[in-house]
């Protein structure tokens, strides 16, 4: 007779499903949303309402309930990549604003003490941008932010350059080491929690170092 596993051992395999689940719905746009956006940014559109009837349909379900509110929340960011990376990409002054458009609801619903694994996954999501977007802004990055937005691809090299130049400065780096440092310690902290919704925000949080690596990378193999 086979015995059932251990509470306590299905329980953590739940958090670190849902951790590793919120890293790859972080990730996972970068690869899939930005191409889309930039081709069919109203097909990207489009494909927000499909993830919310996906996630409102799993959470009417009490065994992908979970799943199905982390859905929910990674719906707020998917909408404001469609928006943002869609129409207003020459603009980063109005990333953020627009980053923040689920975030009202997602404050309404805490409030109500409702759908608490998605909204922490999306205000992991937000938090991890804001402190992207700060470096941006500390770094004086902003101008190259705006001249890829308007170039074609054969002539993102020289921008990247002087971006790079600007990065490897002791101001650049400074900031890049204290701006990771505050990503780990409110990433993992949360991994002391044994709820759910506190590994959602950490997988977001975490994921941002992951996808700002991948972009640093980028920025020097062009």
């Amino acid at each position: 007779m086979l015995l059932a596993p251990p509470v306590k051992q299905v329980e953590g395999q739940q958090r670190w499903l849902m951790f590793a689940a919120s890293i790859v719905l972080v990730s996972v746009p970068v690869f899939v949303q930005a191409p889309l956006v930039r081709l069919l940014p109203l097909g990207s559109l489009v494909v927000t309402v499909i993830w919310l009837l996906l996630g409102m349909r799993m959470l009417a379900r009490p065994a992908s309930h979970r799943w199905g509110d982390l859905l929910v929340g990674f719906t707020w960011t998917w909408l404001a990549g469609s928006v943002y990376w869609g129409w207003l990409r020459w603009e980063p002054l109005l990333h953020l604003p627009v980053e923040a458009i689920g975030l009202p609801f997602a404050l309404w619903s805490l409030s109500r003490n409702t759908g608490k694994v998605g909204n922490f996954f999306y205000l992991g999501s937000l938090f991890g941008t804001v402190v992207t977007d700060v470096y941006f802004y500390l770094t004086d990055l902003i101008p190259a932010w705006r001249q890829l937005m308007q170039v074609e691809v054969d002539a993102v090299q020289p921008i990247f350059q002087n971006a790079l130049a600007q990065i490897q400065t002791p101001w650049g780096v400074g900031w890049a080491i204290a701006l990771a440092l505050l990503l780990l310690v409110v990433g993992i902290l949360p991994l002391f929690s044994r709820q759910l919704h506190w590994w959602a925000f950490s997988g977001a949080v975490l994921s941002t170092i992951l996808v700002d690596s991948l972009f640093w990378l980028a920025a020097i193999a062009a």
